[in-house]
């Protein structure tokens, strides 16, 4: 609610804004003195203040019963403070009104009071004002925030007018003490004014809805959501109260409530566990929250929580959808009765209902049943609904879902072609599907289709790269793999593996692992012969194979190329594997794919289709000949004895203009061998504030050369941070300064970190970095595989870490996701073979 210009106890609000922050046991050594004071006859505020404090301590009253207890008890003080401010007999022309969030009886234990001080004119303004600091003060005493105002009817009416906000507020407005006539005038000519103006100001509500989605978002796919600002939070919920004010349409009221309750009831929590009157659900008070309300963890709370604000969400949708129907035929009216002469024309007719499928017609922008449909008699018309209104880029009207609920019959299993196309036909319609599958949701028609997803509905993913939950992610893979069923010989089954292919998250174990069963299972319930079953059950178990594989491995091992024609077995599956992996990919978020990503895949996936077409993969050999660049470099690292290295941009089967960002930038590196090549290299590159890629490392004999000594190449794909490439000359420079001993890049890159550290929130903590060795990864090095929290200088610590073991290594491969980074070396002993079994446990235990 706004306040009434520039408030003269702007020094007792800041006194608020501190006192707000105190904790659950600093309240409690408070109350104890206030009780105490209440005991031996104290004023009424701090008998009030004990009373509170009481109600918020008693468990037993938590929820909607103690909302509606502190409400009431505000209620009954703040009439007190009226009737002590304006004497007896003196409330005449001056009522207390109760606005927003405390007019509808919502106080959460921090939230504002929302107060109108309304009054009919007649008092002074000195007298208005000594009322009003009656009134005020003694809530600033104890440290309560107010949202405060003191107005005429024609001042607030007027103030309502002009700002939305206000008048959303005045919608709600509740009275409390005084002249109840005042009150009830207020409120009728809100109300009427409300409904006059509904076709102006609905309008400007949705935009204000909108704008705050944007600013923050969707709550049912946030990991620190704000219960209520967020779509979907409680902001929504009363914008749809004032949509059903407006008597121009009403929400869809099954769950709306419920899903308010609990909103509620986790901000109630929240308030209590921080002492704070906020919001956000951080994640450092998941845990705590959850405790509070008696839920099993974090988890559990977060899909409470997104369950909710679902259910809000497509509440919303559905009513403003209805608010533009309204408006759309208020619009036309007077046109249609023009041209009918002033009389109202028929009703619709049948001519205005187009067919889509089979029982199904498009009605004033939506899908609807047609008159002659029998979901009962008929168990396909569900997904051939669906289909086509995703087909078509319809919503599906709310009737039509709910009558579908309510009467459809359960298909039978395996399910007949039929069903089975026309969930292909859903899936493969794109972006439309979403909206559509969003509904069948809301009404729980799609865990009636398949049981299995209940596991994985509205499961959050605690990780930074995923902006979706599960089976939101999954919804939206099946978008992505839309625009890829080109590629593929059978779209049919790259759409239904994209829906699957996380299925196995609401399991323990390896999701993968897990999927691949319930995959197999459902592809057979679909209605997938047993071949079609095993494919989706191997995409499902392998839609992981070619990322991981393609950044960690050296694709020139031959052993690389093995892993996945032994995995995949077959030229088809290959070819939808590939399809599943960028389709997931990129409904995972940006940091998950990226033109350089795409190429590493690429390739792999070239290499592995020519092996599985019979075609002999090239042997990798320890010492590969230079190429006659890498031997100029490396002649004139012996010339020189120190650093030669070049500098360019790999643009290779890239268009570099319609590219997302460059393949990469590739640093070739030459220079006499020694130890600690690695982490020094490693070092002046981060220190440049250059990302690595990939790296590869190995010595050459040049026999044309005099001198016994070996030369060291390094091949690097690198990226700028910031900005544009380092110049070469200065990487040289540092890197010979590093490899002298003249330049500490240790303390350096020390130094920096502590300089830019970003700061952390209290309770997070990034797990403990952990090594692994992975078995038969390559015929030539052992592969060991690091997984830390990303920062600058890892791979400089990383190497430094290795050459203190006394292993080589020939090459590393980088890959990082979000806050996580995953390095593959490929290291071998002094003589240049793999590690032993036990030797190579030693070092990843190192």
């Amino acid at each position: 609610m706004a306040r009434s210009g520039p408030s003269p106890w702007r020094r007792r609000s800041e006194y608020v804004l501190v006192s707000a922050g105190r904790t659950r046991s600093e309240l409690g050594d408070r109350v104890a003195v206030t009780e105490q004071h209440a005991q031996d006859g104290e004023s009424a505020p701090e008998s009030y203040a004990a009373a509170r404090l009481r109600l918020l301590n008693e468990e037993a009253q938590a929820g909607p019963p103690r909302r509606s207890a502190l409400a009431a008890l505000t209620d009954r003080w703040l009439a007190a403070l009226l009737h002590d401010a304006a004497g007896e007999g003196a409330q005449h022309g001056v009522s207390l009104v109760a606005v927003g969030g405390y007019g509808r009886g919502e106080l959460s234990p921090r939230s504002d009071l929302d107060v109108l001080l309304l009054h009919d004119g007649s008092r002074g303004k000195d007298g208005l004002a000594a009322l009003a600091d009656r009134i005020w003060y003694p809530v600033w005493d104890l440290g309560l925030a107010l949202d405060h105002s003191v107005r005429t009817t024609s001042e607030a009416m007027s103030t309502a007018g002009e700002d939305l906000k206000v008048q959303l507020g005045l919608l709600d407005a509740r009275h409390l003490a005084g002249d109840a006539g005042l009150t009830a005038g207020l409120r009728t000519g809100m109300l009427a004014e409300w409904r006059n103006q509904a076709a102006k100001r609905l309008p400007e509500l949705r935009e204000l809805t909108q704008e705050r989605a944007e600013r923050h978002g969707e709550l049912q796919f946030l990991l620190e959501p704000d219960l209520k600002e967020a779509r979907g939070g409680l902001r929504d919920i009363t914008a749809l109260r004032a949509v059903a004010a407006s008597w121009l349409a009403d929400a869809p009221r099954e769950g709306l409530e419920r899903a308010r309750t609990c909103l509620l009831d986790v901000r109630d929590a929240l308030h209590l566990a921080t002492g704070r009157a906020t919001d956000r659900l951080s994640l450092q008070e998941q845990d705590q929250v959850a405790r509070d309300l008696g839920l099993l963890d974090a988890d559990t709370l977060l899909r409470e929580v997104y369950e909710a604000a679902r259910t809000v969400s497509y509440a919303a949708d559905v009513t403003w959808r209805e608010v533009d129907r309204v408006l759309r035929s208020r619009s036309s009216r007077p046109r249609l009765r023009g041209l009918l002469g002033g009389r109202q024309g028929p009703a619709r007719n049948a001519a205005d209902r187009a067919p889509l499928a089979e029982g199904v017609v498009e009605q004033d922008g939506e899908v609807v049943l047609a008159l002659s449909a029998r979901p009962d008699r008929d168990p396909v018309l569900l997904l051939r609904a669906a289909g086509a209104a995703a087909q078509a880029g319809l919503p599906m009207s709310l009737h039509a879902v709910r009558r579908l609920a309510a009467s459809s019959r359960q298909l039978p299993v395996p399910w007949p072609a039929e069903a089975r196309e026309q969930l292909v036909t859903l899936l493969g319609a794109g972006e439309s599907t979403v909206e559509v599958w969003e509904a069948l949701e809301a009404e729980g028609l799609i865990t009636r289709l398949l049981p299995d997803w209940e596991r994985v509905r509205c499961r959050p993913q605690r990780n930074a790269v995923h902006r979706w939950t599960v089976d939101r992610h999954l919804v939206e893979t099946a978008v992505q793999a839309s625009a890829l069923t080109r590629r593929v010989g059978r779209p049919d089954l790259l759409l239904v593996a994209a829906l699957l292919h996380d299925i196995g998250k609401g399991w323990p174990g390896d999701h993968s692992v897990v999927g691949e069963t319930i995959a197999r299972d459902m592809a057979k319930r679909i209605g997938f012969d047993a071949a079609d079953a095993d494919v989706l059950a191997t995409l499902v178990r392998q839609h992981l194979l070619l990322v991981r594989t393609a950044t960690r491995r050296d694709l020139d091992d031959p052993a690389t190329v093995r892993v996945v024609t032994e995995a995949v077995g077959s030229p088809g599956t290959l070819e939808l594997l590939h399809a599943l992996t960028e389709a997931d990919a990129l409904a995972t978020g940006p940091a998950a794919w990226s033109t350089w990503r795409g190429s590493l895949v690429d390739e792999l996936v070239k290499r592995a289709a020519a092996a599985l077409a019979g075609e002999a993969p090239p042997q990798q050999t320890p010492s590969a000949a230079p190429t006659a660049e890498e031997e100029r470099l490396a002649i004139e690292a012996l010339r020189t004895d120190g650093p030669t290295l070049t500098l360019r941009a790999r643009t290779e089967g890239v268009v570099q203009e319609e590219a997302e960002e460059p393949v990469g930038v590739e640093l070739r590196i030459a220079l006499p061998d020694q130890p600690g090549v690695l982490a020094s290299v490693a070092g002046v590159l981060a220190l440049h504030r250059l990302t690595v890629r990939s790296a590869e490392l190995r010595p050459v004999e040049l026999p044309d050369v005099g001198g016994d000594r070996t030369v060291l190449l390094l091949s690097w794909r690198v990226a700028a941070e910031f900005g544009s490439l380092p110049e070469a000359g200065r990487l040289r420079a540092d890197l010979v300064r590093t490899l002298e001993g003249s330049l500490d890049i240790q303390a350096r890159l020390a130094e920096r970190e502590k300089a830019y550290r970003p700061r952390r929130r209290r309770g997070v903590h990034a797990p403990p970095p952990r090594v692994t060795v992975a078995p038969g990864s390559s015929q030539l090095a052992t592969v060991l595989e690091v997984r830390a929290q990303d920062a600058p200088g890892l791979l400089h610590r990383i190497g430094r870490a290795l050459e203190d073991t006394g292993v080589l290594v020939r090459s590393a491969h980088v890959s990082t996701l979000g806050a996580n980074a995953v390095d593959a070396f490929y290291v071998t002993g002094l003589e240049g073979a793999p590690l032993g079994e036990l030797e190579a446990a030693e070092v990843a235990k190192g």
